[in-house]
């Protein structure tokens, strides 16, 4: 055999399994489904039909902890679940206790942490990374190198550019007190972030407000007006055709 299935795992009709493929104990896989050269799907993972699985790719991965990780914690974690139609490209590794949704693009080298839900017809851009205990709503965009940090919430239809970072420690690793205040970043509804914008912990992006390109978000953000500079500061409204009302989606 050129690939390890465990003799628990159930595969549906017309998948097609790649040379040197591991499926380990009690994975359940849809039909319809193509997984590629090396990849490795773990324990007790849920797969949805017809998901195109890439090479390398490694699914249902359990969490290290280091000794003095801040954001890691020792738990028991659901399967891994990934619904119907999705795409997770070469090398992407998504983590047990995730969840995601439908029509779901990863892209190649992307990382998704455990206790991460992903809404559906969400893309996660090339070489991106969702942190632990996130929520990402339906029909994001995620473009490549996004960094979202742990504990943050992306509503529907959000939007956010090549190389944003954002952050969830005020005390940059110092004190004690930094672990009674972690927090991410809230991107409501329709926000939008412009490339290479870094938004500070805890700060709330409103409703279809857009943070242009290199600013740093030291405040929350007005809903529907721009924001922009270093440290960025209100601008001017969005223009009403930029709204998310006014795109007939």
């Amino acid at each position: 055999m050129e690939y390890h299935c465990d003799k628990s795992a159930s595969v549906g009709p017309g998948t097609t399994i790649g040379y040197n493929a591991y499926i380990g104990k009690n994975v359940e896989i849809g039909g319809g489904c193509r997984i590629g050269i090396g990849a490795v799907i773990h324990e007790g993972t849920r797969v949805g039909s017809n998901v195109r699985i890439d090479d390398n790719t490694v699914l249902g991965k359990y969490p290290m902890k280091a000794a003095i990780s801040a954001t890691t914690k020792d738990q028991e974690l659901p399967p891994l679940v990934i619904s119907d139609n999705c795409i997770l490209g070469t090398s992407v590794v998504v983590y047990r206790g995730a969840k995601i949704g439908q029509k779901v693009l990863i892209a190649d080298l992307a990382s998704v942490r455990e206790n991460v839900e992903i809404g559906n017809f969400t893309i996660v851009g090339r070489g991106v990374t969702i942190e632990n205990f996130c929520k990402i709503g339906n029909y994001c965009k995620l473009e490549t190198n996004v960094y979202i940090t742990a504990y943050s919430e992306v509503e529907d239809r959000v939007f956010v550019a090549p190389c944003v970072a954002t952050s969830n420690d005020n005390f940059i690793g110092r004190t004690e007190e930094r672990f009674k205040h972690f927090k991410g970043v809230t991107i409501k509804k329709g926000g939008r972030i412009g490339v290479g914008a870094v938004i500070l912990p805890g700060k709330v992006i409103g409703e279809d407000a857009l943070i242009a390109a290199g600013a740093v978000l030291t405040h929350d953000a007005e809903a529907r007006q721009i924001h922009a500079g270093v440290p960025a500061k209100k601008f001017r409204a969005v223009p009403t055709e930029q709204l998310l009302e006014n795109q007939n989606w």
